[in-house]
């Protein structure tokens, strides 16, 4: 063999043995008398010795060895004089005085050395990504997601779930990002759709009776890209048969808690939180609170109608909000830095940021627009003490929750208050609809296969074509049987309870403004399907790369993918996207113009 142990796995057991290791130079040493190499392979790094009293033949080679140098050698495994252990390795009361070494493959100069290779440029390091991917901190990222996967794919054959493959080529269904489309030779003119999710498929595994599905499977969206967003990602996608939602949560939090407690050997507090969608609004502004921290928002419009502040009476007398927050220990800012944090409420979209000094008084310019009861209430809702800031906007209300969330999570920043761990919780209750300003109409808040609630289902059936033109009719009451789950303010999977029977998918096309023809032509073969005894099923996918991210402690996705695209969704290292040749294009029936 070439070796017989990784790096990491020679401990003081081996000492007095001859040992073969191979791996990369990591660094290389010359103290004249002695010449010291960190060999480094996927497990870790270990020190070897080149001595020209141990070996000498072994010596000279060490003077030929780089950086990147692949080499294999064959040496004596010996615990470290007392005084030179490496505390910061696990192979660092050990070292291997060489024997032999050989030379397996040379290396020419790095744009980047690996242990300096998190401050080169990112496109420099995803144009030599397989030189990133050397560097220990990635190599333990995709080993921890190697786990996880495992972790998943045994936790979920206990409990009973088939693993099934759903098709890669699939049909156009558009209801969310634009598909990535693919032509077909076969059928000119014709295209296949790359899957945003195997949604329509595993309800159709549900219709065929395999009960419990899973798939660890690739799904795509042609969307713009962020920190947390790949256009090619990878779910954990699962679907049930006779279940309700408390059965699949208490799926996930079982399945959670085991890959937490064995790969990264943490314990998860059951049960998760659980808080309904208006609650999450109300407290936090958004439906992915991070509740690693306090600081909840508070609406104070029935307190401000007591002032004679025109900014907060016009916007409630529009139908808007005025709601704030307490900036703990935060009145010792300078008028500059207030003037900042508005500017960055401005940034957000809110068209301004009041503010209140609480000191031994009140100090403020719209102070005086408050009688003292009416300030002394504001504070006491927002639980204030002398030395607090409080700022408020005024605006929509969901300008005025966005804006006061993002602000939340910058003061969360600002004074630390952002604790370790993970924080688990799950949203539910969302509105089965939304209204879309842009189409005058009310459009699926997750997707049309979403049921509503049983309480709610008498509204969904006697809503009319006039109340599906109005934003504020009764359709915008009605609540879902959909879930999300949230992890430190990133929202890391949802799923719902699904429509099973034809007379309610049908009104809830109808709601949506999808024709028969329509319906037909998109969704035709699970909608035939349901009609040949459908079983209640609901399910969820989790994203695996954004809860990988959480895990490792990163902040972007790219570090727990091995090849992950750019913002402009290239991939700098192979340089796709790329044209096609002219013989392709003929053979797919396809002309190219750019002017188009």
């Amino acid at each position: 063999m070439i070796r017989k142990k990784w790096c990491n796995e020679v401990t003081e057991s081996d000492v007095g043995t001859l040992i073969k290791l191979t791996g990369w130079v990591f660094r290389r040493r010359d103290h004249g008398g002695l010449i010291f190499i960190d060999l480094r392979d996927r497990s870790g790094i270990i020190q070897a010795v080149l001595s020209p009293d141990y070996s000498f033949n072994a010596h000279q080679r060490g003077h030929e060895l780089r950086n990147e140098y692949v080499v294999s050698i064959l040496g004596e495994v010996r615990r470290r004089p007392e005084g030179t252990e490496n505390p910061n390795i696990e192979t660092g009361t050990i070292e291997v005085y060489v024997k032999e070494i050989s030379v397996l493959n040379e290396s020419i100069t790095l744009p980047f050395t690996i242990e300096d290779a998190a401050d080169a440029s990112e496109s420099l390091r995803l144009k030599y990504r397989y030189l990133d991917l050397r560097r220990p901190d990635l190599q333990k990222n995709l080993i921890i997601r190697h786990k996880t996967v495992k972790m998943i794919r045994d936790f979920l054959d206990k409990e009973g779930f088939l693993e099934i493959e759903t098709p890669m080529l699939t049909k156009s269904t558009p209801e969310g990002a634009r598909d990535f489309l693919v032509p077909s030779r076969l059928s000119p003119g014709h295209f296949y759709a790359l899957p945003q999710s195997p949604q329509l498929f595993k309800q159709i595994l549900m219709v065929a009776g395999f009960d419990r599905y899973f798939q660890i499977v690739k799904c795509f969206r042609d969307e713009d890209l962020r920190a947390d967003r790949q256009p090619e990602f990878t779910q954990v996608d699962l679907e049930m048969s006779f279940v309700e939602r408390e059965d699949i949560i208490h799926v996930i939090e079982k399945m959670l808690c085991e890959v937490f407690k064995k790969v990264l050997h943490t314990q998860l507090n059951r049960p998760f939180p659980i808080l309904t969608y208006q609650e999450a609004m109300e407290r936090f502004g958004n439906d992915k609170p991070d509740l690693r921290f306090g600081r909840a928002l508070k609406t104070v419009e029935d307190l401000v109608r007591g002032s004679s502040f025109k900014v907060f009476l016009d916007t409630l007398s529009s139908g808007g909000t005025v709601k704030g927050i307490n900036a703990k220990g935060m009145a010792t800012l300078s008028r500059k830095e207030i003037d900042d944090l508005t500017l960055l409420a401005q940034s957000f979209g809110a068209k301004g940021l009041a503010w209140i000094k609480v000191k031994n008084g009140f100090e403020s310019p719209i102070t005086k627009f408050f009688p003292e009861g009416v300030l002394r209430n504001i504070a006491d809702r927002l639980d204030a003490q002398r030395g607090d800031l409080l700022l408020f906007v005024a605006d929509k209300e969901k300008v005025a929750n966005d804006v006061l969330s993002r602000i939340r999570l910058d003061l969360g920043k600002r004074l630390n208050l952002i604790k370790e761990g993970f924080y688990f919780t799950w949203i539910v209750d969302f509105p089965l609809f939304e209204w879309d300003d842009e189409e005058g109409r009310f459009i699926a808040m997750h997707h049309p296969f979403t049921s509503p609630l049983d309480e709610d289902i008498k509204i969904f059936f006697e809503s009319t074509d006039s109340d599906f033109k109005n934003p504020k009719s009764e359709l915008s009451k009605i609540r879902a049987k959909a879930y999300d789950i949230v992890l430190n303010g990133y929202e890391i999977g949802g799923g719902s309870i699904r429509i099973y029977k034809n007379v309610i998918q049908k009104k809830m096309f109808e709601i949506l403004g999808i024709s028969d023809e329509e319906a037909h032509i998109k969704f035709g073969f699970l909608l035939e399907a349901l009609q040949y005894g459908a079983p209640p099923h609901g399910g969820i996918a989790l994203g695996l790369d954004r809860l990988l991210m959480l895990m490792v402690g990163s902040n972007t996705i790219r570090d727990v993918i091995a090849f992950p695209k750019t913002q402009r969704a290239a991939c700098l290292m192979s340089g796709a996207p790329s044209p096609a040749t002219q013989k392709q294009l003929k053979e797919l029936n396809i002309r190219v113009d750019l002017n188009f």
